[in-house]
Parts: structure tokens; sequence; C-alpha cells
């Protein structure tokens, strides 16, 4: 009943995504099919969300932005349009954790269906799945636009520091919407019963883990309201950072171990 289930379609994406691992000689599994389709769903729905989290911060601050943004502090801040913005980051959240509760509901489905359990011979913790350079990465991603906000809201040009209002609760609404995604992939248990599906769970773990630490939305955000303002530190500082930002995900990447072989290696129990 499980195997009439499963689309073709799915089986086959399956196939490539195990060669694409260099499991290419594994044959493809109705539960590997089930649990890869239903996660290219929500990351297809969690890219729709965040560009609606976008548009929906830039409507805000184009409607609400001080129409005076002269140097002596005066300018009027929209404080409706933060709360509005409050209860848009929320949403975010809420709508994300609701995205891996779909996930975690496929995927204990599917373990059901398992005649045996197999668990992973070492603790998968962020060290292994996320790793140390994407972790300090993920960091610095917030930590570095948050200084520059928090240094903004010090000028005197009310217009600079309604946009770093407006980044500041943007971050942290991306923010916790990224711990709660990275704690689902560190601590849902394992959808296997041999040492192959344990490796694909690995895998996949690994995979889910870089595209959250991924800061798409982070480098979006400048755009929304930053270099609407006018030309100066601020607007520089976010152009250095995205810029230096970007080479440095691009250095990462290309050093770190691919996802297989980190899911070999914790298979392995080394």
């Amino acid at each position: 009943m499980a195997d009439q289930s499963v689309r073709a379609t799915d089986l086959r994406e399956a196939g490539v995504w195990l060669a694409r691992h260099g499991l290419a000689d594994v044959r493809p599994t109705p539960l590997l099919a089930t649990r890869l389709a239903v996660r290219r769903s929500t990351r297809l729905a969690a890219h729709v969300l965040l560009t609606a989290f976008i548009i929906a911060i830039a409507l805000i601050y184009v409607v609400n932005r001080p129409v005076d943004s002269a140097n002596d502090g005066s300018g009027p801040y929209q404080h409706g349009s933060l709360l509005v913005l409050t209860a848009v980051v929320a949403g975010l959240v809420l709508a994300q954790s609701l995205l891996d509760w779909w996930v975690r509901r496929v995927d204990r489905r599917a373990g059901t269906t398992l005649p045996r359990r197999a668990a992973h011979p070492v603790r998968l913790g962020w060290r292994t799945v996320l790793g140390r350079p994407h972790a300090a990465f993920a960091a610095a991603m917030f930590a570095g636009p948050a200084v520059l906000a928090i240094r903004a809201l010090t000028v005197q040009d009310s217009a600079a520091r309604y946009a770093a209002l407006i980044l500041l609760i943007g971050l942290c609404g991306i923010a916790v919407g990224t711990v709660v995604q990275l704690r689902h992939v560190l601590t849902h248990p394992a959808v296997a019963d041999d040492e192959v599906s344990l490796t694909a769970d690995v895998i996949m773990r690994v995979e889910d883990a870089r595209e959250v630490a991924t800061p798409s939305v982070v480098w979006c955000l400048p755009a929304v309201s930053v270099f609407d303002t006018p030309l100066g530190w601020w607007n520089v500082a976010w152009l250095v950072f995205v810029a230096l930002s970007v080479v440095v995900l691009a250095l990462i990447s290309a050093r770190a171990a691919s996802s297989g072989a980190v899911a070999r290696h914790a298979t392995r129990g080394r």
C-alpha cells in the first residue's frame, strides 16, 4: 500500500538524489522518496513565505517611512507600523513552525512503517550537522547587521533610525525562525532501519541545516529600507558587509566536507 501511494516522479527524484550523494548503487525506497518530497515542498513553501515577508516589510516601510529626515532627530516615527511589523514577524515564526510540524508529521508516519528502527551510533550535535564554520558564519550574519542597526539608532537622521528599527525587528524574526528550524533538524529522531537509510537521514539533516543557515533574507533586508536612505556610512557599511559575507560563504562552502562525507563519517561512529 505504501509503495502505491508514492509517485513515480518522487522515486526518480530520490534516485537522482542518491546518485548525487555517492549512493548511486542504492535503490530508492518509497520511504526515502516520501521524506524527500515533503522537504522539497516545504522548502518551496518556505521560500514563498520569506518572499512574502520581505514584501510585507517593504510595504510597511514605504507606507510609513518618516517624511522629514532632518538631522535634528525630530522626524516622526510610525509606532503603529512597528507594531504591525512585529505581528508580521510573529506570523513568520508561526508559519515556519507549522512547516517544521508538517515535516515531522510525515517523518513520524514514515517511521511507523519500518519493521525496526535504527539509531545513529553517535550523537548528532550542531558541530556534526552544521559544522563550526557554518555556525560561526550564521551567527555573524545576525550579529553584524544588528550592530550596524544599533549604531544607526544613535544618528540624528530620523529616516535612518526608522530604517534601523525595521531592520532590527526583521532580524529578530529571522533569527528566531532560524533557531526553531535548526532545533528541529538537530532533535528529530532518525527514520531509518539500516546503515544506508541512516546515511540518507544524516545527509538530509546536513542539507536542511546548511539551507537554514544561508542568510538569503538577511542579504535582502537592506534593499527594503537601508538603500532608500541618503548615501553615507550606513549604506557603504551594508554594501561591504553583504559583499564580504557572500565571499566568505563561498569559501566556507568550497572547503566544507560534502553532506555525503559528513554522513558516512557519522554513521561509522567516529
